[in-house]
């Protein structure tokens, strides 16, 4: 039995197609991103973000109209496109506000993931303002880009960034973990 091809699978109408799909062409559409934004994290919501907007827009896709790769790669650089545009807007509004870049080391996400299995933590975290407490539930516990909390909030990643920074900086506190 034949390996379907990409425009097959690309084509189809079952989750089941498009999960294989996805699976051939993950890591090249992270690959891509990874190589462009030198940012790993940003990287990995992008590549989300593609295969996202690629699941709701396959019935649009046509075999005939170029190869699953070139549609697939052009969603991607349109989502490129947005992230760069965004963050040049968001770094102009960071410093018009002076406000300076808010960055989560590896090292500030495994503490929050260790955090997230103690019960001290998860009373400091219920603890939290309310949209600081939901940022933080929404990108550190459920994996959620800042652009899609973002989008669901209808406000800025930078604001949603600033929650989960804000936030974390108070769970360590009452954590007795001061920087």
């Amino acid at each position: 039995m034949d390996e379907p091809t990409d425009e097959e699978l690309l084509s189809a109408t079952d989750t089941r197609s498009f999960e294989r799909f996805y699976r051939r062409k993950f890591e090249p559409v992270l690959g891509f991103f990874a190589r462009r934004t030198r940012d790993p994290e940003l990287a990995a919501d992008l590549a989300a973000e593609t295969f996202a907007a690629a699941l709701a827009a396959r019935r649009r896709y046509r075999p005939g109209g170029g190869s699953a790769d070139s549609w697939l790669f052009a969603i991607a650089y349109h989502k490129l496109a947005d992230a760069q545009r965004r963050g040049a807007a968001e770094d102009r509004a960071r410093r018009r506000l002076g406000m300076e870049r808010i960055d989560l080391t590896d090292g500030d996400l495994l503490r929050v993931e260790q955090l997230a299995n103690e019960n001290r933590a998860q009373a400091s975290v219920e603890g939290l303002a309310p949209d600081q407490r939901e940022a933080i539930r929404a990108h550190i516990v459920w994996g959620r880009s800042y652009a899609d909390i973002a989008r669901s909030l209808r406000t800025s990643e930078a604001v949603v960034r600033k929650r989960v920074s804000r936030g974390l900086a108070t769970v360590r506190d009452r954590m007795g973990d001061r920087r």
